[in-house]
């Protein structure tokens, strides 16, 4: 059987209620399905195709349609011997500056997802939902710097906040950096008339020594408060690690007293690829025992969160779930200990980077334990000394100083 191409609406719905319209393959009764960057309610969709009298916009779109279907059957019979990944080569093949934005970021989406990236795939996925809403249609020709800024103002219009905005850009930059296009109309930048994404105040979020002695000191009232309160430290005593990377770890990456584990977030990405070496501390090895799944397998997870079986879709609502309930768990401990700050998982981080710099630590080795590649990374986490520290060094300026009569 030769491989055929159809056009198709995938029933999922999106959180707007649409569904995204698909060219679907089929070989050898394979079937693999492959984005328009299109997507439309049920019912228009039936207008679309079915309708006898369409209107101007739903014959745009049929026709659109239609050119992606013929794009597909042309690869397929430019192949002479079919296969998917040869045939999903020449239907993303580079497009000119006239292409549309929606069907790149769905490139990338699709590739996000195949990678095990869904966390990101999902950032792409509400990035190109607000492109779409701002601008329909939106071609890489149209986003120009004055384009840019007139989103930006839209979007702190509606009450969105800078780091929304910076996220979602970012991802647009991303998008844009792999298309062909000529870079003498790049709009991003700081030269003159270029435009810069913004970037959000660095909102405080590490705690200081004593803080974190007293998280480690509290008397938990019940076994989930414990669990919070233990998991947050091992984060803590463990580089700061991420909740993901904290469900992931198994057996064989402790080695004696060190626990060396690569960060999910880079696996896929050679060039950042990064080892951490973790030294465990004897309050590490305790959540460990009393937290942790005994196991001969090496291979086991160290933590009862995460199985084998379980889907990436799956393993993904697990890091969601458990981060909102450490997060939620360690405010009330928080509270309670009069700490006046918005605790959570991320905290920990930046109090594991923070408390060593205090203490006189190398940056370059404190970016090492974090596994950053670079250093202005590393300097994003380091939080600022306190207003006390800064009144008491800086006394110093006037030390002999006199009040004039």
């Amino acid at each position: 059987m030769e491989a055929t191409a159809d056009i198709y609406l995938d029933p999922r719905k999106k959180a707007d209620g649409k569904c995204s319209v698909k060219i679907k393959v089929t070989h050898k009764r394979n079937r693999k399905y492959f984005s328009t960057g299109i997507d439309l309610f049920p019912d228009e969709f039936e207008k679309v195709m079915t309708a006898k009298r369409r209107t101007r916009e739903e014959k745009n779109i049929h026709t659109k349609l239609e050119v992606f279907k013929s794009k597909a059957n042309n690869v397929i019979e430019g192949m002479k011997v079919f296969t998917f990944a040869n045939f999903k080569e020449g239907y993303y093949e580079s497009r000119d500056i006239n292409n549309d934005v929606s069907f790149a970021f769905d490139k990338r989406i699709e590739e996000l997802r195949e990678n095990g990236k869904i966390g990101t795939a999902v950032t792409y996925e509400c990035a190109k939902n607000s492109l779409s809403d701002y601008s329909p249609k939106l071609t890489f020709a149209e986003i120009t710097p004055t384009w840019l800024r007139k989103y930006e103002k839209h979007m702190l219009d509606k009450g969105r906040s800078i780091t929304t905005v910076s996220m979602y850009l970012r991802s647009l930059r991303a998008i844009f950096n792999n298309q062909n296009i000529d870079k003498s109309i790049y709009p991003f930048g700081r030269g003159k008339g270029k435009y810069s994404i913004p970037t959000g105040r660095n909102v405080k979020k590490a705690l200081t020594l004593e803080e974190v002695a007293k998280i480690y000191n509290y008397e938990p009232k019940n076994d989930v408060q414990a669990m919070a309160r233990d998991y947050w430290m091992f984060l803590y005593l463990c580089n700061g690690m991420n909740v993901k990377d904290f469900c992931l770890l198994k057996w064989d990456n402790i080695e004696g007293d060190i626990l060396y584990y690569e960060r999910a977030k880079t696996t896929t990405t050679e060039r950042d690829k990064k080892g951490i070496r973790i030294a465990l501390k004897p309050e590490s090895k305790s959540i460990i025992r009393k937290w942790g799944n005994p196991s001969l397998n090496k291979s086991d997870f160290i933590f009862p969160h995460l199985e084998a079986s379980m889907t990436l879709e799956r393993q993904r609502r697990i890091y969601q779930d458990l981060t909102k309930q450490i997060n939620k768990y360690i405010q009330v401990i928080a509270k309670e200990l009069e700490i006046h700050h918005h605790v959570t998982t991320y905290s920990a981080r930046h109090s594991f980077a923070t408390v060593l710099k205090r203490s006189g630590a190398n940056i370059a080795m404190i970016s090492d334990l974090l596994g950053h590649s670079d250093l202005s990374v590393t300097q994003n986490y380091l939080d600022s000394f306190e207003d006390d520290q800064i009144q008491e060094q800086t006394n110093v300026l006037t030390t002999g100083f006199k009040k004039a009569n």
